[in-house]
């Protein structure tokens, strides 16, 4: 090559360089670029198609921003997320002083604004101009942009356009075909945070685009903590978590609308600043949502993991799945949101079986193709929940990067706690002949039920029930096979070959350990403690050490008042209440409405003299209340309540009640017992009457009024169980205590 030509070429791109750090520091106010970020921003302006795969918080957006800005003409950026459009916009326009500079166009914008966008556009002021799919597919904007000068396209949550991808919109698969008429060699830059080798594929291939230079940075997010719990007292769990790290902010993601507002209630009654964000909201009510939080107006939000939230907030400090997450390449993506600036980022995600059979429920309408794809999906987060391993390790190993554990740091609660391991040599080699010998033909379900001999159609249909490795595994239990399997795959003897109903195929290093075993040990799995119906109207306490010297305290003055009342005890308070009060310390009316069975009627009826005693004991006994376990609940907490006391007022019969509400007689008895043991007075007298007579009413009444304790079983022994039914006698157990308590 000539040496002058040579020397130019050189000194052409020294400039470029110069003119890259200096367009870093003058505009966004940064030294140094992170990772691949000035490899990637100089492929672009050479006029090259680029793929960016880069974990939230890695810097993605500057990797399109910054060219932009240095190239002439205007940047077209593909986005799903409205929100995060305008949070975009909004930077940007703050860096560089100039409100024209970046736009985006959408439905949230009005006639006007759109006329000042393209308007804009046309006198070359804008360099970035963020659209939606579905408004870049519009014939009009297409026409409009074909006026313009395009420097180059970028496709953001690139992962959008694949079906295996979490978030899959179809709008996306159009983006090719629109791009292809807005001109001939418009560079492409597709950016996605998560993306398995599967999904990579598919974005290239749909996009046109398999040339692309691929930058991927790694997936490892070292400063987030990853944690599993079991879904009991959630909300309790959630108030207790958020209130131990005051001034944080936070995310808390739920499955449906319905339990983001509830969440958000809860939150806000309980003092801590919340807001609710879901795609049933208006657009202008979301937007302000958004910069509340920006704001720090608003300590958590409350949002649903079906809709993006867009939140570009780099000081988020914890992340919670109030539900199992549908995906791993959503709960990376919604975890991602944590920790952003490089600080602390605690992701705590709750797991329960009833998720799991939800969201297994909401795919069963879906075309058989897509219902595949999501067991599939859905399989892979239960494998993650469930292990004992490095939680780091597996979300790794799902986009297709190795991790030794002990890189972990203690970062995640299987490596903080380490779970008991065990010799797996002898187990692994069963496995691995089996699926050689079956010519890896199988998903790990079957090779369960085959090891732990359970006869299932398939295991009959393949004669698999007749072979020497049917239930040979009965012994170790399904727990170990399953950590058998699941490590298999995540230490590389195995991989689920996806694109077939994820069968399990043998890898080169499976294949080795056949012919050549060696001694190893796998981690355990520990069973997840089943959790609690969180849809549960009341709000399981907490259950600290009981203050048996406080409890008798209480128990006297119970006695003291019920003399003075003359009612039997139990009518003031029942037993588990006084406990409650002896973990949870009310010292105010509004504290003691919240303990179970109390409620608003009895805390104004009888509750000052025992709030002025726990109050002393606190005192006299320099007593830490806990506080944060007394969660506040709404007054009568259901609608299901409410409707109830509604149609006892409208003096329905309880049978009717029960099939308008699709339950049973027993649930409506127990529904109205908790009404009234909480303090309000409801006449039943109208049902009552048609059922028990008066002479067997007064018999029973009798009975309470002389009993010490309220049972039913200790009443159906005193007064005959031939002469009463157990529905009777509860029945009459709640006019008395309604009559006598309330």
């Amino acid at each position: 090559m000539d040496t002058k030509i040579a020397s130019h070429i050189l000194l052409h791109k020294m400039d470029v360089k110069k003119s890259l750090f200096d367009n870093l520091q003058n505009f966004f106010g940064f030294d140094n670029f992170k990772g691949d970020q000035e490899s990637i921003i100089t492929n672009i302006l050479e006029g090259n198609n680029t793929f960016v795969i880069m974990p939230t918080g890695g810097g993605k957006s500057i990797c399109y921003q910054l060219p932009a800005l240095m190239s002439e003409g205007t940047a077209i950026v593909i986005s799903p997320l409205i929100a995060l459009m305008k949070n975009q916009v909004d930077q940007l326009r703050a860096f560089g002083g100039n409100d024209s500079i970046a736009h985006f166009l959408n439905s949230s914008l009005n006639k006007s604004e759109i006329t000042q966008v393209k308007s804009d556009l046309l006198s070359g002021q804008t360099k970035l101009l963020y659209v939606a799919p579905e408004s870049l597919a519009k014939q009009d904007n297409i026409e409009f942009l074909n006026l313009i000068k395009i420097s180059f396209v970028a496709v953001d949550e690139a992962h959008c356009i694949s079906e295996w991808g979490h978030d899959f919109r179809p709008e996306y698969r159009k983006i090719k075909q629109v791009i292809a008429g807005l001109g001939n060699n418009i560079p492409i830059i597709a950016l996605t945070a998560t993306a398995t080798p599967k999904v990579q594929q598919d974005i290239m291939k749909n996009l046109g685009m398999t040339e692309a230079t691929l930058f991927k940075s790694s997936f490892n997010r070292p400063n987030l903590f990853y944690e599993i719990r079991p879904k009991r007292d959630i909300t309790k769990e959630i108030i207790k978590y958020i209130k131990s790290n005051p001034g944080k902010s936070g995310i808390i993601y739920c499955l449906s609308r319905k339990k983001v507002e509830e969440v958000a209630e809860a939150l806000n009654l309980n003092g801590i600043s919340a807001l609710p964000y879901h795609a049933g909201l208006d657009p202008k009510v979301r937007a302000e949502t958004q910069d509340k939080f920006l704001m720090e107006d608003a300590e958590v939000i409350v949002a649903t993991i079906a809709f993006g939230m867009g939140i570009d907030k780099p000081d988020v400090r914890f992340v919670i799945h109030h539900d199992v997450p549908k995906s791993m390449e959503g709960y990376y993506q919604e975890t991602g949101r944590a920790g952003r600036d490089g600080g602390e980022g605690v992701c705590i995600a709750f797991y329960a079986q009833k998720d799991v059979d939800k969201l297994a429920k909401f795919m069963k309408d879906k075309p058989v193709s897509e219902r595949e794809i999501g067991t599939q999906i859905l399989k892979e987060v239960i494998d993650y929940a469930e292990s004992g391993v490095c939680r780091r390790k597996q979300i790794l190993h799902y986009f297709g990067e190795n991790f030794n554990e002990t890189g972990c740091n203690c970062m995640c609660d299987n490596c903080k706690k380490p779970k008991k391991q065990f010799d797996a040599e002898s187990q692994l080699s069963t496995v691995l002949k089996f699926i050689e010998k079956s010519g890896e033909k199988f998903d790990d379900a079957h090779l369960l039920n085959v090891f732990l001999g359970l006869e299932t159609a398939q295991t009959i249909a393949y004669e698999h029930s007749k072979i020497p490795e049917f239930g040979i595994g009965k012994e170790e239990g399904e727990l170990m096979w399953k950590s058998i399997i699941r490590q298999a795959v995540l230490n590389n003897y195995l991989f689920k070959d996806i694109d077939n109903y994820g069968l399990l195929k043998l890898t080169k290093q499976g294949r080795d350990f056949i012919i050549n075993p060696y001694s190893l040990k796998f981690i355990l799995n520990e069973p997840i403690e089943n959790g609690a119906d969180d849809d549960d109207d009341d709000v399981k306490q907490g259950t600290g050490a009981l203050d048996t010297h406080l409890l008798s305290l209480l128990k006297e003055l119970r006695k003291k008042i019920a003399k003075q009342k003359s009612v039997p005890p139990f009518v003031v308070f029942q037993d588990p209440s006084l406990e409650e009060m002896c973990t949870h310390y009310p010292i105010t009316t509004e504290e003691l409405r919240q303990i179970s069975g109390v409620g608003s009627g009895k805390a104004m009826k009888f509750g000052t003299p025992f709030i002025e005693l726990i109050k002393k004991y606190v005192e006299d006994n320099d007593i830490e209340r806990p506080i944060d376990l007394i969660i506040k609940t709404q007054a009568n907490k259901s609608q299901m309540k409410v409707s109830i006391i509604q149609n006892i007022d409208r003096q329905i019969g309880l049978e009717d009640i029960a099939d308008s509400k699709g339950i049973t007689y027993e649930e409506i008895l127990k529904e109205v017992e908790s009404i009234v043991n909480s303090g309000t007075k409801l006449n039943l007298n109208y049902f009552i009457d048609e059922v028990i007579d008066d002479d067997r009413q007064d018999e029973v009444f009798d009975y309470f009024r002389a009993a010490e304790s309220d049972s039913i079983d200790e009443a159906l022994n005193e007064l005959g169980e031939t002469d009463y039914t157990r529905e009777e006698i509860q029945l009459m157990r709640i006019k008395f205590m309604s009559e006598l308590g309330n």
